[in-house]
């Protein structure tokens, strides 16, 4: 897998300006549009350990599977909130950048320029 890439979703304005400023720095990752490709569970634990967050951090709250999958929960597991995410991944938090073995997530997308120091 490309060591650059882009965790995007096109229909996000933080995720189209998070990709136009690495471009407008020249550079081109790999787009991968993870709601049609979601990441397995196993690429969602390798980017959260990139990240240094929790499976809760990365969540989307206002989605409506937050809610209707009961995920506010506190019980739920960080195995359980992964493996959700795998299998809904409107609830991944996007756009996360990934760049020479780490990772960040591009709100606001200012934030990816600190990989590229």
């Amino acid at each position: 897998m490309n060591d650059t890439r882009l965790y995007h979703n096109p229909r996000c304005s933080k995720s189209r300006g998070t990709l136009e400023l690495l471009r407008e720095r020249g550079i081109e990752p790999a787009v991968i549009n993870y709601l049609a490709i979601p990441p397995t569970a196993d690429e969602l634990r390798a980017l959260l350990a990139m990240l240094g967050i929790t499976a809760r951090e990365l969540l989307r709250t206002g989605e409506p599977e937050y809610a209707e999958l009961g995920l506010a929960d506190a019980g739920q597991s960080e195995h359980q909130l992964v493996e959700t995410m795998a299998t809904h991944p409107r609830l991944i938090e996007r756009p996360i950048f990934v760049h020479a073995g780490r990772a960040v997530l591009g709100r606001p997308p200012e934030r990816v320029l600190d990989l590229l120091d």
